[in-house]
């Protein structure tokens, strides 16, 4: 018999998390900071005290990086643009993955979000009946690749050497 271990529970809460951040981005174009924050720093606490899925100072990093990385690729955007390109809700619930899953994790996620994110994007305006200058939401695409994250840990880099081009 199986019995579920405090990483699968915690795995499982994470996914539903996500899930509630997806919906909520969907429906409003948000991602609140009374979840987003709470999960950036639950991740380094749990990878803190080594129940985690990496180590606290990957962790660390990771939240880092994370939230520098939207809110770097958003400036040069809003340089370009003259207008915000992405929300730092997507900046935090990235450093939110980063702080769960480490700093390694990230080109993953970024690979995964922005594949799913251009595909979804389509669709979203196709359904929509938009223009190709409106927004849509990218956070449910940052919350399919952190539970495909979660639950296949590297999985695109595994495939990517078992199948070399």
């Amino acid at each position: 018999m199986h019995f579920f271990t405090i990483i699968d529970l915690v795995r499982a809460f994470l996914i539903m998390t996500l899930l509630c951040l997806a919906y909520i981005d969907l429906r409003t174009f948000r991602l609140p900071d009374f979840m987003t924050i709470p999960m950036i720093c639950f991740g380094l606490i749990f990878n803190g005290i080594g129940w985690g899925f990496t180590n606290v100072e990957n962790a660390i990093t990771g939240a880092i990086i994370g939230y520098a990385f939207l809110w770097a690729l958003n400036l040069v955007y809003l340089w370009i643009k003259k207008q915000n390109g992405i929300g730092m809700g997507d900046a935090k619930l990235l450093a939110a993955l980063g702080a769960w899953l480490g700093a390694r994790a990230l080109p993953e996620i970024l690979l995964l979000a922005s594949i799913t994110g251009l595909l979804g994007g389509l669709l979203w305006l196709r359904l929509h009946k938009q223009g190709m200058r409106s927004a849509f939401p990218f956070g449910p695409f940052l919350a399919i690749a952190g539970i495909i994250e979660l639950l296949w840990p590297q999985l695109l880099q595994s495939w990517f050497l078992s199948n070399p081009i």
